[in-house]
């Protein structure tokens, strides 16, 4: 016995040594195949259509997360589910953004306009206004930048501060002008614009909201800018209202909540605002949310103005209404997503400890009438299109008239009004994947 702990005397210093010569890194390639196992199995205890994944997967042999990822979701249905950083995610739904700072859209002659600019951002310094016509963008014609497929890529650079690009403008006076500008970080603003209008005996609100994003730091996730906006259209004494979502991709759930329970009439306050059902393997965590009637807006019906870039929250704001009030759409049917997400680092620690965001489809939405399915968008009651040349509020603007005849007339084809069903096949929402799918802006 005293033998043996004489020789482990002598071995322990040495195994020490050894051990202490060994340096604790993992190899990248290691690394690199745990976070893919983690994706893989995060997707397979989360993923909405998990049932759908594919068999014998080695999440292993795929170059990188990103083709792992887009290899193993269920299309088509899936156009949504992506990777990023809990950074950005946090980041993009509380408005912190970086970029240029604005949206651009074609007409029916295929001009290309500026659609909206955010105040902080720099474009928004520089005084761009919605309505200004693109001539060129660092200094080619619009048309060298149209590919054969019909999408464009204008070739505008990386997110990052510093990038500069040069852009033509025609100007709604008929002059030209041309700006360089650099992309920053800036605080984007939701609403674009809110007025009121009183027209036979009516006060008509107009609000067009491009996002759903979080005030950052409230908890429960709400938007300051909302309780602003829906306050003053309560102190308006507004009658209807008509609730821009044309260039709005979704955000927030728990902003769409706060909102809608400002809408909804005051007879489905503690009525089921919607149901959400996971995979089945996590079914014990379906759940339902009810409304609570926030403020004394008492609105018969809402209009909303939609595109094929109203999605996901716009889309759950319009389906939650549908059972309790009228809900009218004036524009184009909207995108089509009856699904939702949520971020999965939290409940995977080699994601959290890489910086892996992971933010696959993990539920449906139904409203209050089950209606769950509408993958194609909702359709239109009035198909009228875009009118880009004219700012906000502007009674001219197409959808915005519409809007205003059908409060009046009860129909959108009243003596002046401009029915026309051109669709563009190309939108900004094309252009984008992933997060900024949701908050498209360049």
């Amino acid at each position: 016995m005293k033998t043996w702990i004489n020789k482990w005397k002598f071995f322990l210093p040495i195994i020490f040594l050894v051990a202490s010569c060994t340096p604790e890194v993992d190899d990248p390639q290691m690394m690199e195949d745990r976070v893919k196992t983690a994706i893989f199995r995060s997707m397979q205890e989360w993923y909405f259509w998990n049932d759908k994944l594919p068999q014998g997967t080695d999440p292993t042999q795929f170059s990188s997360n990103e083709d792992l990822l887009s290899s193993i979701i269920h299309a088509p249905l899936d156009r949504w589910s992506y990777l990023t950083t809990p950074d950005a995610f946090t980041r993009a739904f509380t408005g912190q953004n970086a970029g240029h700072g604005f949206g651009w859209g074609f007409d029916e002659n295929e001009h290309l306009y500026l659609l909206f600019v955010y105040k902080e951002a720099p474009a928004g310094k520089d005084n761009w206004q919605r309505g200004w016509r693109v001539l060129e963008v660092n200094g080619k014609p619009i048309s060298s930048y149209k590919q054969s497929n019909g999408s464009y890529n204008f070739q505008l650079g990386p997110n990052e501060t510093g990038i500069t690009n040069t852009f033509k403008f025609l100007l709604p006076d008929g002059t030209e002008v041309v700006k360089t500008l650099g992309k920053a970080e800036y605080q984007s603003n939701s609403v674009l614009h809110r007025s009121v209008v009183s027209l036979d005996g009516k006060n008509i609100g107009y609000w067009v909201y491009n996002s759903f994003r979080a005030t950052a730091g409230t908890t429960p996730a709400s938007s300051v800018e909302v309780d602003q906006t829906l306050n003053y259209f309560i102190s308006q004494n507004v009658d209807e209202l008509v609730l821009d979502l044309r260039y709005n991709g979704g955000g927030s759930v728990g902003v769409t909540e706060q909102i809608l329970n400002y809408l909804v009439p005051s007879h489905a306050n503690g009525q089921t605002m919607y149901t959400n059902t996971l995979n089945n393997s996590k079914s014990s965590q379906n759940s339902s949310k009810k409304f609570e009637k926030k403020g004394n807006l008492n609105l018969n019906r809402l209009i909303v103005l939609t595109s094929r870039s109203s999605a996901s929250a716009s889309e759950l704001l319009i389906n939650c209404l549908t059972p309790y009030m009228e809900v009218v759409l004036i524009g184009a049917n909207t995108y089509g997503k009856p699904v939702g997400s949520f971020p999965l680092s939290s409940y995977n620690k080699t994601l959290k400890d890489n910086n892996v965001e992971l933010v696959p489809i993990t539920f449906a939405s139904a409203n209050a009438n089950g209606r769950a399915e509408y993958f194609d968008g909702f359709p239109v009651d009035f198909q009228v299109a875009d009118d880009p040349s004219r700012d906000w509020g502007n009674p001219q603007e197409r959808r915005y008239k519409a809007a205003i005849d059908y409060i009046r007339t009860g129909s959108v084809h009243s003596p002046g009004a401009r029915i026309i069903t051109y669709q563009p096949t190309w939108e900004m929402i094309d252009s984008f994947t992933g997060l900024q799918k949701e908050f498209p802006a360049y």
